[in-house]
């Protein structure tokens, strides 16, 4: 009988023969060509493109295309000679004083753009992930969630709910909130109906898409705020079906405050105990600027809402999009999953989230606290109303809701000067969003160009500035046939 070790050794050497006769085999210059050849495209009639320039449709906007960087291959002495290195060098300081210049000029999208995260330049040379559940370690530890933990809580104590009975983390950006929130109202409510106004942040109808879920819009009023007249009706409509809700705490335009409280009301009235409906408000902007306006409906868990979500990158001013995502516990285990990879459980939208934002988030909070965002929440305020009366002034139409730094005003006639401005457009609306980084001076720079800008563009008689009765009311609006604003 042979033994043992002899059917192994002989074993081994079978095997260690097939792997040399392999590796015989293997020719190691055998390897695919580094840079692919460039991918030859087909016009619209069939025809084979060898790299001409193909003109494209622009949607809405400038084609990158026209302007992109393109990633090019270094030389064969690139190594030595330092080209590439220089070259991209001076590609970035270009692309820094662009950033400075667009800075300068930047009124029409909700960012505080006033910050100074230096002390965290140490930290940008870590993968910093949170995998999963902030509130389970995983595996993997180069994590913050001790800081992204701090910040949850902040945000507890602001909304007030207890630390027990809240689960939450730190978004991608804001969308993800809205995603997230809508997410846990369906998993509490499968059946449920979306109500959203149709003045909310298209996020919302896009998680109605994602999840499939059935969705009813819902009518505003002038101010951009939802109609519980109409609600009311849409809910009395479909009573036998749970309600989800989505509530603007500040709507994407007009920066309208939908009333937590009305809606609320407008629910019980309908026959809906709180056993069947959920309530998400997304507060992207004016979700943290609320808590410190005193005659404000109060955004709290003391009432019957399901999930807040507010950005990050809005009004406290982070260099990266972020939010930040609360909802009660009860509610979580509907979504929370265990996931060994990790060692963790999770019920997040996206399992890897942003290290950094929590540091930048954390450090902010630290720095303002709430007195900070209080005296900032003030200035906003203060200098809206000091551009919606100087453009009203001026013979200009605009509106500014109560409780909003967001002035809307006619849409400017021309599309160079609303790119400069950076302005978000609507119709023929236009608007300013007032954040803590956007001073006096920047807005007398800004009115006194539009008024210069204007003189041109209406000198001709027959030309007139945009009618804004229907958007913004007549009382507010200043073209020819209302001037309202004057009288």
């Amino acid at each position: 009988m042979v033994g043992a070790s002899a059917v192994i050794e002989s074993v081994s050497s079978a095997v260690i023969g097939k792997e040399v006769a392999a590796d015989s085999q293997f020719d190691l210059t055998a390897v695919a060509e580094p840079v692919p050849a460039v991918v030859k495209s087909e016009d619209v009639d069939g025809a084979v493109n060898d790299g001409e320039e193909q003109k494209r449709e622009i949607v809405l906007g400038r084609n990158i295309h026209t302007t992109c960087l393109a990633v090019t291959e270094p030389d064969a002495d690139d190594e030595s000679t330092g080209d590439k290195e220089a070259y991209m060098a001076s590609v970035l300081a270009r692309y820094r004083k662009t950033l400075t210049d667009r800075t300068k000029y930047h009124l029409g999208y909700p960012y505080n753009l006033d910050f100074d995260y230096g002390a965290l330049t140490q930290l940008q040379h870590f993968s910093i992930n949170n995998l999963g559940d902030p509130f389970i370690e995983s595996n993997y530890g180069v994590h913050s969630r001790q800081f992204e933990v701090g910040v949850l809580d902040w945000f507890a104590r602001l909304w007030e709910i207890e630390k027990n009975e809240y689960w939450g983390y730190i978004t991608n950006c804001g969308t993800e909130g809205n995603l997230h929130g809508i997410l846990v109202g369906r998993e509490v409510f499968p059946e449920g109906i979306l109500y959203a106004s149709k003045e909310s942040h298209y996020s919302v109808f896009k998680a109605a898409r994602m999840y499939r879920m059935e969705c009813v819009k819902v009518d505003t009023l002038l101010t951009g705020e939802i109609d519980c007249a109409d609600l009311k009706v849409k809910l009395l409509a479909n009573k036998d079906k749970p309600a989800i809700l989505n509530v603007n705490i500040g709507t994407t335009v007009k920066g309208a405050v939908d009333d937590l409280d009305l809606v609320i009301k407008t629910l019980e009235e309908c026959g809906f105990s709180q056993d069947r409906f959920y309530i998400h408000c997304d507060g992207a902007l004016f979700g943290l600027m609320m808590p410190f306006v005193k005659r404000a409906p109060q955004v709290t868990f003391k009432k019957p809402i399901g999930s807040v979500s507010v950005s990050g990158h809005k009004f406290v001013g982070c260099p990266m999009p972020c939010g930040v995502q609360l909802t009660r516990l009860e509610h979580i285990n509907a979504l929370s999953r265990n996931v060994e990879y990790l060692a963790s459980r999770d019920a997040t939208i996206m399992g890897s989230r942003n290290g950094h934002a929590p540091l930048f988030l954390w450090c902010t909070l630290n720095r303002k606290g709430y007195k900070g965002f209080q005296k900032e929440v003030q200035k906003c305020l203060r200098n809206a109303h000091y551009l919606k009366d100087r453009l009203i002034g001026a013979g200009i139409s605009g509106m500014l809701n109560e409780l909003s730094s967001t002035v809307v005003f006619e849409r400017p006639k021309d599309e160079e000067f609303v790119r400069k401005w950076q302005l978000a457009c609507e119709r023929n609306m236009s608007h300013v969003v007032v954040m803590p980084s956007v001073t006096v001076e920047k807005l007398d720079d800004f009115l006194d160009e539009l008024v210069k800008a204007r003189s041109i563009w209406y000198k001709d008689e027959n030309v007139n500035p945009p009618c804004l009765a229907a958007d913004i009311g007549s009382r507010n609006c200043c073209c020819p046939q209302h001037r309202g604003c004057n009288s």
